[in-house]
């Protein structure tokens, strides 16, 4: 059963290695994070956030309800036009439980490249929410959390709710 790992967690700062190979484990482990953002009301969840220092996420497109399983994904692009739009993360929790959210702002075009779960090569282009989705759950990939967009200021702001949790 995996669990969530929350905001001061060192996981969540930690760098993940490239998947090498595509296990049984691994799509299991993909099938049951599905499951667990669905439950938690959540569009990605990254492997560091279950624990996991490797190189994956699922994500889903909330208009079309596509879900993406992405192995070894790359942002290889991103487009001029900014976007500012709030965000949360299911892994930095306010004192309700529930995510603490902030506006961030991201391109809000990407080109991403991965591999699927039958070990095929996709690229697409994305625009708008799930650009917005995969550049949150590939930053967790390397160590980033949303909160580390923000200025010092909305930061501190968001992370006096965080520790009133504990």
């Amino acid at each position: 059963m995996l669990q969530m790992k929350l905001c001061g967690d060192l996981v969540l700062r930690t760098k993940c290695d490239p998947v090498s190979a595509i296990t049984p484990e691994l799509l299991s482990t993909m099938d049951e994070m599905v499951k667990m953002m669905e439950e938690q009301n959540g569009v990605g969840l990254a492997a560091p956030q279950v624990g996991i220092l490797s190189r994956f996420l699922v994500m889903m497109d909330p208009d079309s309800k596509q879900v993406f399983r992405m192995i070894n994904p790359r942002i290889v692009s991103y487009g001029e036009d900014k976007c500012t739009m709030e965000e949360g993360c299911l892994s930095v929790l306010g004192s309700d439980d529930l995510p603490v959210y902030s506006n961030v702002t991201r391109p809000s075009s990407v080109i991403v490249e991965w591999t699927d779960e039958t070990g095929k090569q996709l690229s697409a282009q994305m625009m708008g929410l799930p650009a917005r989705i995969v550049q949150h759950e590939t930053d967790h990939l390397d160590g980033v959390l949303f909160i580390d967009h923000l200025s010092p200021v909305r930061r501190e702001m968001v992370m006096r709710k965080v520790r009133r949790r504990k």
